[in-house]
C-alpha cells in the first residue's frame, strides 16, 4: 500500500488537476441537461416567458454548485487527513 507522503509532488499536482477538471465537467453536464430539459418542456407546453427553461436552468445551476461544494469539502477533508 502506497503512503500519501511518498508520492511525488508532480503526481499530486496531476491528481488535483484531474479532480478539478472532473468537477468542472460534471458541472457543465448538469447545467446542460437542466437547460435541455427546460427547452424540451417549453416546446411541449408552450408559454409566454419560457418559464420551464428558466426554472430548470436555475435549478440545474444550484444543483451543480451544491455538487461542487460537496466535492470540494470531501477533497479538503481527505487532504487534511
Amino acid at each position: 500500500m502506497k503512503d500519501k507522503k511518498k508520492q511525488t509532488p508532480r503526481k499530486n499536482q496531476l491528481k488535483t488537476w484531474i479532480r478539478f477538471s472532473n468537477i468542472g465537467l460534471q458541472m457543465a453536464i448538469v447545467i446542460a441537461a437542466g437547460t435541455y430539459l427546460g427547452v424540451w418542456l417549453d416546446e411541449k407546453y408552450p408559454n409566454k416567458y419560457s418559464a420551464f427553461t428558466v426554472g430548470c436552468s436555475l435549478f440545474a445551476i444550484f444543483a451543480a454548485l451544491y455538487n461542487v461544494f460537496r466535492q470540494l469539502k470531501n477533497i479538503n477533508k481527505n487532504d487534511n487527513s
